[in-house]
């Protein structure tokens, strides 16, 4: 049985070692020479043009270096600050911060799957991983063809749940050639990210070029998703293929508009709707009034869902309440703060407003040709459960999700490419950063500090304290999130 067990791990074993697969705890790796010829043909091309190419990336990550300690500094500091405060600002769900590591792609994000990351953004979050370390790993790898370096091969790996990439280099190679010529090599996968991230922002910003011949942009907010449990779901709400031009009476000509305006309604009061003596004495009903637990007034007391209390003054007393139909009331009335926005061709007319709860408004959202929807709850609740587009469709067959899935595809790749170019840089133990900083040092040093041991204190002492500082982001980072 013994004997038969070990021919069972020794064929499992060359079994991994001819398909270049290494399986450890939390780890998966996987190792070809099958792009070998192809990383060859890239680092042979043109060779002036990569030269510039990686010398302009060499500037850009010496800068990037010390860019990233600071920015991690300020971070930390921003964190500690928050954790003080007994009212910490509230965050930007949507904005990707650093926090948690990822070894060998050196990827630290404050985005974890399951905990502040949605299910329906794991494809975006894991590709946009996976093609900003295959990006970074192309420029270690066709760097070091460049400059001369033996290249083994390229690999994969998952790290936890976490993917990313590597290449495999001849490490006495790599010793063997000038500082410079190494920090050419280092530096090109934080150069790689950075392009990247940039190539993202300028297909996003460009989209609506790029798409005009099948979209058109401008006219409207276009819904492409209501969830189950919005507050908008329902026969008077929202539905997908809706196009919402106004809400109150802040024009929606696209999506950053839709959230501009509901900012708006959210941080001001509610505002009024003009109605004149005759129509307010027509419309309202007596009804008790009372005060809810706020200090608010309520004075519907038949729990109807299409009556409103509305408060509104006159000459005599400044505290009037009514009981009125909301739609009736709303539907063709000018909106206004005071009854002096509301006096037009000497018609006595008040400028009504609902009477709800603190953070509660009542939104009236159009969405022709069909009839407006008027919601009553919290802005953000509408902001949160309804997704829409800027773009829409200039043909029934094309897909109302494309440009969606482009823009959110292009947000993450800025944010995760981003991220893995300034976290890389950092000068950290087992990070593209410690190799940056040791040939640094060695370039502009050696006349300097002239013992070799001598500079190689300094920057492990500087590693020490960037090792340091990325932890303490990390941890509190976590810790942040965690805790909220």
């Amino acid at each position: 049985v013994l004997q038969s067990s070990n021919s069972l791990k020794a064929s499992y074993e060359d079994w991994l070692l001819t398909y270049g697969l290494s399986v450890s705890p939390f780890h998966l790796r996987w190792q070809t020479a099958l792009f070998n010829r192809q990383f060859y043909s890239w680092g042979r091309w043109k060779p002036k043009f990569l030269y510039l190419w990686y010398h302009v990336g060499m500037v850009f990550g010496i800068i990037a270096m010390f860019g990233s300690v600071i920015l991690l500094g300020k971070t930390l500091l921003q964190t500690l600050t928050q954790m003080l405060t007994e009212a910490p600002k509230a965050q930007n769900d949507r904005m990707l911060q650093v926090v948690v590591s990822v070894p060998s792609s050196g990827l630290c994000l404050r985005a974890v799957p399951g905990v502040n990351l949605p299910i329906s953004q794991l494809t975006y979050f894991f590709s946009a991983i996976l093609i900003s370390g295959v990006i970074h790993e192309v420029g270690h790898g066709v760097a070091a063809i460049r400059e001369q370096v033996r290249f083994n091969g390229f690999g994969i790996f998952i790290f936890i749940v976490y993917p990313g990439a590597f290449v495999d280099l001849f490490t006495t190679h790599l010793q063997l050639i000038s500082p410079v010529q190494q920090l050419r090599i280092f530096c090109a996968g934080v150069w790689h990210n950075f392009v990247l991230g940039v190539a993202s922002f300028m297909v996003l910003f460009l989209l609506p070029a790029i798409l005009f011949p099948f979209y058109y942009t401008g006219v409207g907010a276009l819904v492409t998703e209501v969830a189950e449990d919005s507050p908008a779901n329902g026969p008077r709400g929202l539905f997908v293929g809706d196009l919402v031009t106004n809400l109150q009476d802040c024009p929606v000509y696209n999506v950053e508009d839709w959230n501009s305006c509901l900012g708006d309604i959210s941080e001001k009061s509610q505002v009024g709707y003009c109605v004149s003596a005759a129509t307010l004495q027509q419309l309202s009903f007596p009804a008790r009034v009372y005060r809810r637990l706020d200090g608010t007034v309520e004075c519907c007391s038949n729990n109807s869902l299409t009556d409103i209390c509305f408060s509104y003054s006159n000459k005599l007393d400044s505290h009037l309440y009514a009981c009125l139909p909301a739609r009736k009331v709303i539907e063709a009335s000018k909106v206004c703060r005071t009854n002096m926005d509301c006096q037009k061709d000497f018609v006595p007319s008040f400028c009504v407003t609902p009477s709800l709860e603190n953070q509660t408004r009542l939104i009236r959202v159009k969405h022709p040709p069909h009839i407006d929807m008027l919601y009553v709850g919290h802005p953000m609740h509408l902001q949160y459960t309804v997704s829409l587009s800027s773009f829409v469709p200039r043909q029934n067959f094309l897909s109302i999700d494309l440009p969606v899935v482009i823009e959110t595809f292009c947000k993450y790749l800025i944010s995760l490419s981003g991220a893995l170019a300034v976290i890389n840089a950092v000068p950290c133990f087992a990070l593209d950063g410690q190799w940056i900083l040791n040939s640094f040092l060695e370039a502009t040093l050696s006349s300097l500090i002239v013992e070799k041991q001598n500079r190689e204190l300094v920057g492990f002492l500087i590693l020490l304290a960037g090792s340091a500082l990325l932890a303490a982001n990390v941890a509190l980072g976590l810790w942040m999130v965690t805790a909220r």
